[in-house]
């Protein structure tokens, strides 16, 4: 068996953890926020910057293919007809790729056989133009323009050049864009820890920036060029090496790592004194605490830290609370005993009663009885009978009989209940009001909830004033039974409302204060639950939840 642990070795033990755990886990917290963090800002930047190359590529080729389009129908690509004898149409050609410095690298038109008859290069005039192979054609302002292979960095523009009388082909005009452009504005838009390309729809690359590689990064992103020309496909990546972007959180980690073994070294110095400080007045707590054991008169420890101080007190006031609750424990032994006679008494007192209350109808029955003698036997019954139910309520409260399940339709047990204190409501023009037709099954015992629904209909009856009102509610809700009685009576104040429920608590003159709490013991019983509120009615509001039972065919016409 291994020897546990002393509080010094737990202490050294404890300061290390609390040292390091936490220093680790704000180094790794600090860490994976910061390398969260900035690579959210650079995967930010590469965004924004591949939307832009991805822009300014679609403005390139628009206007490049726009120029070839405008140029294609001019009047003087007319000179197609007559083979560029005056040489005007090479002079426009030489001039427009000027204009555009290095836009173009020339700019040719040729007959339906690709002859050469003019050109921005007098050395090709006369020859035929080898032109690298189909690759796609865009649409320019309703005809489409060819593209080619992009061939030696040259990107070959051709758009078909019509007769203006006819509209028939004579010739075409052909483009060499100079493809370095794309490159260029790949290469600004990247710095050396960044890297970019355009590629197609095969993921193929058309250009790349300097320190373009196919190895691919973790910190990419792609933009689709879209926009005035449509280009299949073609897209903008850009990456960046993960390594190189967080180089500075890796600095950070360094800086915490040492942050880490200072606190380290820092807590070893710290734990012999402040372990020496705790121990101490641990020990004279654990003397305190034994002698209270051995019934010596200890006195709780006065020094050491707040929390060992408060620590002691709690002792001290746990003793006290441990005799205090023997106390308790006594005197609520006692009061059972207490309660069990007077439950046994309770049967006994019925039948002097039953025999006194027998006694006064037989003189009731004389026919020369006085009135004064009528008087007071109708004393001696009333009060028979009071105390008759005062017996069964104490009986009731002291030894609660076990329910018999059954299929109860508890708005047939409704109707019933009102017309039993029907006489009684009218006595005092008190309306009692219940509107449910629907059959409505618990599983109950049908004596005690009908004990019940007289409990809380008595009592409303008689706490009311006269021409009160009394409505009771029945409803399902999921798998219970929720059944409401409600008055406008004077309800219970909010500081009395958590003992309704107690026994002996009564707001009736006269009144022992053992129905409700019969009331709640039954409904218990039954697995449901009672509440209390202040009603809408202005009055007092009770809430029983029983659970419901699916009616069975075998004994449908019984529960009816």
């Amino acid at each position: 068996m291994s020897k546990a642990l002393s509080i010094k070795q737990l202490l050294l033990l404890a300061f290390l953890l609390a040292g390091l755990l936490p220093a680790m886990l704000v180094s790794f917290l600090s860490f994976s926020q910061a390398s969260n963090a900035l690579r959210k800002e650079i995967l930010r930047d590469l965004q924004t910057s591949g939307a832009t190359v991805a822009t300014d590529v679609d403005r390139v080729m628009f206007e490049r293919l726009q120029n070839v389009h405008s140029w294609s129908q001019l009047a003087l690509m007319q000179e197609v007809l007559i083979g560029d004898v005056d040489k005007r149409l090479s002079v426009f050609l030489s001039e427009s790729q000027k204009s555009y410095h290095q836009e173009y690298r020339a700019l040719h038109v040729l007959d339906l056989q690709y002859h050469t008859i003019a050109s921005s290069r007098a050395a090709q005039i006369g020859r035929t133009l080898s032109r690298p192979p189909f690759w796609f054609s865009v649409s320019v302002g309703g005809r489409q323009l060819q593209l080619s292979k992009i061939t030696q960095n040259i990107l070959m523009m051709t758009q078909t050049i019509q007769d203006s009388s006819t509209q028939q082909p004579i010739g075409y005009l052909v483009a060499e864009f100079n493809w370095s452009i794309v490159t260029k504005l790949l290469n600004d838009a990247v710095n050396q820890q960044a890297a970019a390309a355009l590629l197609d729809d095969q993921n193929q690359v058309l250009a790349a920036s300097v320190h373009w590689s196919e190895k691919r990064h973790s910190l990419h992103v792609s933009n689709a060029v879209q926009g005035k020309v449509g280009l299949p496909g073609w897209h903008v990546h850009i990456e960046r090496a993960r390594s190189v972007a967080v180089a500075p959180v890796h600095r950070l980690a360094y800086v915490f790592l040492a942050l880490l073994a200072a606190t380290l070294l820092f807590s070893l110095l710290l734990v012999r004194p402040i372990g020496r400080a705790i121990i101490q007045p641990l020990e004279n707590l654990t003397r305190f605490v034994r002698g209270f054991h051995q019934h010596a008169q200890a006195l709780p420890p006065k020094a050491g830290p707040p929390e060992l101080q408060e620590l002691a007190q709690a002792f001290e006031k746990l003793i006290q609370d441990l005799e205090t609750s023997q106390d308790n424990l006594t005197r609520a032994a006692k009061l059972a005993v207490v309660g069990e006679m007077a439950a046994a008494m309770s049967h006994e007192v019925r039948t002097p009663l039953g025999i006194l209350r027998s006694s006064a109808d037989v003189l009731l029955r004389e026919p020369k009885l006085s009135a004064d003698g009528h008087e007071v036997l109708g004393f001696i019954i009333s009060e028979t009978e009071r105390l008759n139910k005062l017996v069964s309520t104490l009986i009731d409260a002291a030894r609660p009989r076990t329910p018999h399940f059954n299929p109860l339709d508890l708005t047939q047990l409704i109707y019933r209940v009102m017309a039993l204190l029907q006489s009684q409501a009218l006595a005092k023009k008190i309306t009692m009001r219940f509107a449910q037709t629907e059959v409505m099954q618990v599983w109950a015992d049908q004596d005690q909830m009908t004990q019940v629904l007289m409990n809380l209909l008595m009592n409303a009856i008689q706490i009311l004033p006269a021409q009160g009102q009394i409505a009771l509610r029945l409803e399902r809700l999921n798998a219970n039974m929720v059944l409401t009685v409600s008055d406008n009576g004077p309800g219970i104040q909010v500081g009395d409302q958590a003992q309704v429920f107690e026994p002996f608590f009564t707001q009736r003159a006269g009144g022992v204060g053992l129905g409700l709490a019969v009331v709640r013991q039954i409904v218990q019983s039954h697995r449901g639950e009672i509440s209390y509120r202040n009603s809408e009615m202005g009055g007092a509001e009770f809430t029983i939840v029983l659970p419901t039972v699916q009616p069975a065919s075998s004994n449908e016409s019984e529960v009816k």
